[in-house]
């Protein structure tokens, strides 16, 4: 007989930082998630241009690796797919609630905020609800926001709650671009849009953390 069975290990949870990372106090600690078949390693070269006065980004990278072109040449990450969805998610959390200890005892801030971009957006507003982190801005960029979780949790009081998405994004079509914007503007996020696609925009980022 056939039996499905699980056994928990212990696993390398990588993270890449971006600002000063030795100073105690700081104004205000930035976790980044990244989207579908990226790598830290490039995806947080864009952020490197901010301004980076007393604030500090931090860009975790989802456990799931893979060669992004058969089996050989560039990697890249995922925090999760269809598979064993559920335990994923769990695991995505409880990595991301030892990373958030972590930074608590060596850093105090006055502000903290998360932006997820494409699936690491659906990652980090699950981390968010599942886990009631106390974020005070918040940012889905081309993401759509998770049916399995409570939209209520979404109704908290933040400072800022933001939705970006390029105007040539060809994962929204015409029609659920209507429906996403929609969605999203009825729990009060603000809307910002950018002439591009499926990226980071870098002027908007900008402006996001000014």
């Amino acid at each position: 007989m056939t039996e499905e069975h699980f056994l928990s290990v212990s696993k390398t949870f990588r993270y890449l930082t971006i600002g000063n990372s030795d100073d105690r106090e700081i104004d205000e600690l930035i976790f980044v998630f990244h989207g579908y078949g990226q790598l830290v390693e490039f995806f947080s070269k864009k952020f490197e241009t901010l301004n980076l006065d007393n604030k500090l980004f931090v860009f975790p990278e989802g456990m799931h690796r893979f060669y992004l072109n058969g089996t050989d040449g560039r990697v890249g990450a995922s925090w999760m797919t269809k598979e064993l969805r559920e335990k994923d998610i769990q695991e995505n959390n409880a990595a991301l609630n030892d990373l958030f200890v972590y930074f608590s005892k060596k850093h105090t801030w006055k502000k903290f905020s998360v932006l997820g971009f494409s699936q690491g957006g659906a990652t980090a507003s699950r981390w968010i609800s599942n886990q009631k982190i106390v974020c005070h801005k918040y940012i889905s960029w081309a993401s759509v926001f998770p049916p399995d979780i409570e939209n209520s949790s979404f109704e908290m009081e933040m400072d800022q709650k933001i939705f970006v998405l390029g105007d040539n994004d060809p994962y929204f079509t015409s029609e659920n671009r209507i429906k996403i914007t929609n969605f999203y503007r009825n729990f009060n996020f603000e809307l910002h849009s950018f002439d591009g696609a499926h990226t980071i925009d870098t002027a908007v980022l900008k402006t996001l953390f000014i």
